[in-house]
Formats: structure tokens, sequence, C-alpha cells
């Protein structure tokens, strides 16, 4: 099981959304069978199978063991990953394009970046999985907590320095086995684990 699946099916996507598969989903961290998931949900163990069917023909479930009780033989299914993200890929019509419109100070825009990384992280791992290899990537994740607006313009002032100095660095537009990476940079206000009921892009 992976701790994080990313989506990119248009119909996987829809199966994962339905609530009761999404319930199933989870109950699904611990392998289980349909008759242990009925009781769970509180569902007939033939509608949990019809639900268990449609997550299994997605990847979204698989087969840990079958186990032979009496006449009846009991598939034991787990799920593919501890979470799932859906990427944009599913709805390649609208997906969002960061190229439209950029703009530093723009929440949406930042949601486009956001969206594109998940997109492309997506299309990696799926990529790495089939070659049997690993992506190499790197992130950083933390906080920091301004004074004032002006404190925060000045950090992102630095920041952008910083960054572009270290891109002028290391950029060789002439490797001949180089090859590109994406950067990308995000600030943005922390969002509590329960999030208040006012927002904005401030």
């Amino acid at each position: 099981m992976f701790p994080v699946a990313v989506i990119e099916d248009a119909a996987a996507a829809e199966v994962s959304l339905d609530p009761v598969r999404a319930r199933l989903l989870a109950e699904l961290a611990q392998p289980a069978s349909a008759t242990m998931l009925a009781a769970r949900v509180d569902l007939p163990r033939q509608k949990v199978n019809y639900h268990l069917r449609a997550l299994e023909k997605h990847g979204l479930v698989e087969l840990v063991e079958e186990r032979r009780k009496g006449n009846v033989t009991e598939r034991m299914m787990r799920a593919t990953a501890a979470s799932y993200v859906i990427s944009p890929a599913a709805l390649a019509a609208v997906q969002p394009d960061p190229a439209q419109s950029p703009d530093r100070l723009s929440a949406r825009w930042l949601l486009a970046v956001a969206g594109r990384l998940v997109r492309d992280v997506g299309i990696l791992i799926t990529g790495a999985a089939h070659a049997r290899k690993r992506v190499a990537t790197f992130a950083l994740d933390g906080e920091v907590r301004f004074a004032s607006a002006a404190d925060r313009a000045a950090f992102a002032e630095e920041l952008t320095a910083a960054v572009t100095t270290l891109v002028s660095k290391y950029h060789d537009e002439d490797a001949e086995n180089g090859r590109t990476h994406r950067v990308v940079i995000a600030v943005h206000p922390s969002v509590p684990d329960e999030p208040a009921t006012e927002s904005g892009e401030g």
C-alpha cells in the first residue's frame, strides 16, 4: 500500500467520489472481506461486493489473499493507497493552466500552479512505477509567522532574489545530459485543522 496515490483517470475519480465507495476505501486501510465490510458500513454483502468490484476495476483496491471457508472463498481486499489525490488530468478539458494570466500575488494562480504540480508528479509517479524506478524529487514544508504585511512583502522579495541567484548558479542550458527540473515555491496563510468560516486572498 502506498501512502498516497494520484488518480488520473476520470472514471476512477468518479468511482472514488461516491460516498459509499469512499467509505469503503477508508475502511480498507487494513485488509477486509465483503462480509466484514458489510457489518461495518451496514450494507448487504452483495451491495458491498458490487462496490468493491468497481473499485478494483479502477485499481483503487487490490486482492491481498483468498481464504477458503467451507464452500465459500472469501476475498480479502485492501486499498492500494492510504490516501488519494485527484489529478487535474482527470478533468483534462478544464484543468487549470498557469500560463494563463500568471500573477504571483493571486491565490487562484497559486491554485493553478499547485494543480499542475499534482498533475506532473502524478504522471512522473505512474511512469516511474512502470519503469520500476524512483522519481528524483525534493520538497520543503514549513511555516513562518510574519509580524506585518510589510515583513511578508520583504520576505517574498528576498526569497525571489535568493531563488533567482540559485537558479542562475546551477542552470546549464548547454548540459548535454542535463534534465530540466521545475521549481515551485509557494507562500500562503496557514489553514487550521478546522478551517474558519471566513476566507480571503489577503
